[in-house]
């Protein structure tokens, strides 16, 4: 069978680790090429290695801030200058810090709008130039299930989050004239190093374990167990491509079935 991102390429935010280094694993894997970003060089260098030697893909990679709208501009045009073309972005960030409505200061909010909101706002604006010239492209924003089950500890996540997906929705109605297709993907419970460190923080404040914290979420999740990185990956690299070519502005919880909502 065909890899399904034979000969495109793709850009995939924060993919130095955790799931952006699972989208682009899958993306190389399907036969694209790929250009990560991260803030941590070592780190790039080193998971590109892995990528480029797993798949045998061409794997490019460059510093990148989402925090800084110049450091967005330089990581497009470097994956520009390497490949010379964009068919699809994935649109990620680190989660920003856990909290509670009254410990969370002014200088915590504005911090999680430049990371998560306006980091996708410009990441997403950088692209579409090009995506509008060559009319195609796909992009993938990934928020969290907070997003339709709000996590109390979660509060900046729940927010800010919640606004790129409706972006995301909002914007496959404006591109899909251009071919243009944009889908949201909101992760549950990953085997991550984010969703450990949340799982580290709830065992510290309710004084139990982690193998208790990690019981009690199994207990709520249909299938049992904590999801595979890979498992969202995978989905990721599908809507990234042509097998994905009637999807747009679609919401896809990838969380073994957690989530009560039916919307």
């Amino acid at each position: 069978m065909q890899p399904i991102l034979k000969q495109k390429t793709i850009l995939v935010a924060g993919a130095s680790q955790g799931l952006g280094f699972s989208i682009a694993q899958a993306s190389a894997l399907e036969g694209a090429n790929v250009f990560i970003g991260s803030r941590n060089a070592e780190k790039l260098k080193y998971s590109s290695m892995l990528i480029a030697k797993e798949s045998g893909a061409n794997v490019g990679y460059g510093v990148l801030d989402v925090t800084q709208p110049k450091s967005i501009k330089d990581w497009v045009q470097a994956a520009l200058n390497q490949f010379g073309s964009i068919d699809g972005l994935v649109v990620n960030a680190g989660g920003p810090p856990a909290g509670m409505f009254d410990n969370l200061s002014d200088d915590d909010w504005q911090a999680a709008f430049e990371l998560n909101l306006m980091g996708a706002v410009r990441l997403i604006r950088e692209v579409l130039p090009t995506m509008r010239k060559a009319s195609k492209g796909s992009i993938v924003t990934i928020t969290s299930v907070s997003v339709k089950e709000p996590i109390d500890m979660l509060l900046l996540s729940n927010v800010f989050r919640s606004g790129v997906t409706s972006l995301g929705k909002s914007l496959s109605r404006n591109l899909a004239s251009y071919n243009i297709r944009i889908n949201n993907i909101l992760p549950g419970r990953l085997d991550t190093e984010r969703v450990m460190h949340l799982d580290s923080i709830i065992a510290e404040n309710k004084g139990i374990s982690m193998s208790e914290v990690r019981s009690s979420f199994q207990e709520q999740i249909p299938l049992s167990r904590y999801g595979k990185p890979e498992e969202l990956g995978n989905l990721a690299a599908f809507l990234l491509s042509d097998k994905a070519s009637f999807i747009t502005g679609t919401t896809i919880p990838v969380d073994g079935g957690m989530l009560k909502s039916p919307w």
